[in-house]
């Protein structure tokens, strides 16, 4: 029997139940049999995955998108960032749900002194996805700062923030004493804890899981700033931060190329 009895049923009414699942629930279904990848892959499904904002956003892509012969190819190919807004955001889906992701550059986002040439530079990094990054000279007071809507992510989801950096080969200050993020919403303060940009701790004997830097795939690394969650209509900013203003130390050698705001990872 060609998928059981469900693939026995319409394929309208295949497509229908489908469509109440999620991405990587229609990829899976879509190997049951011949008829129920037809009803899968049906642009009735995929629309439905696609946000409902998704031609406001495509309107600020700062390239065109191109032309695709159904909603999965589109679906797919934003799960792949997109500049947006004159190349200072990005955007994305969540490839295995579908949820929105969004990247602010460092243009986006608040750093303490990054016009003053004496402790912030601008500059191109190579094979970034974005056009500028801001690396540090040389400061004692470091205080980086984002802010974001949250009308604009998925409702009913938790979202991670990290601050998405190089170190440059003369790096120092970082890696004691730790830095502070905190998560703020609605002027609440939902977490803070210490992080460490430095993958060599110094004085950190052990760190708590996730707050050190990891390996990106795009080369870069990112440290997690902390999590929220988006109720559905929820309305109001996100403040995300990472500060290291009390030890006095100064430091040098960090390159931020912004901060990504993701789903939690199921």
């Amino acid at each position: 029997m060609d998928g059981g009895g469900f693939g026995l049923l319409p394929e309208g009414c295949v497509s229908h139940v489908v469509s109440f699942t999620t991405p990587r629930d229609a990829c899976r279904a879509s190997l049951v049999s011949s008829t129920v990848r037809s009803a899968s892959d049906s642009d009735s499904v995929w629309e439905r995955f696609l946000p409902s904002d998704c031609v406001e956003v495509l309107s600020r892509a700062v390239e065109p998108v191109g032309f695709f012969s159904s909603k999965k190819e589109l679906y797919f190919r934003l799960c792949r960032p997109i500049l947006i807004d004159g190349g200072t955001e990005s955007f994305a889906l969540d490839r295995p749900s579908g949820k929105k992701c969004f990247m602010l550059s460092a243009r986006e986002i608040t750093i303490m002194w990054g016009d003053t040439p004496e402790y912030w530079t601008w500059i191109t990094p190579l094979d970034a996805r974005f056009s500028e990054a801001a690396e540090l000279l040389d400061v004692c007071w470091l205080e980086i700062r984002g802010k974001m809507d949250v009308k604009i992510l998925s409702g009913d989801t938790t979202y991670f923030a990290y601050l998405v950096f190089k170190l440059s080969d003369e790096v120092y200050g970082l890696d004691w004493p730790p830095q502070l993020s905190c998560i703020r919403f609605r002027d609440h303060a939902l977490m803070s804890h210490n992080v460490c940009m430095h993958p060599q701790m110094t004085g950190m004997s052990d760190p708590p899981a996730g707050r050190v830097p990891r390996w990106r795939g795009d080369g870069w690394m990112e440290v997690e700033m902390g999590e929220f969650y988006v109720e559905n209509g929820a309305e109001g900013e996100v403040d995300m931060s990472v500060t290291e203003v009390n030890g006095g130390q100064w430091k040098r050698g960090l390159i931020v190329l912004g901060i990504e705001v993701r789903p939690k990872e199921e």
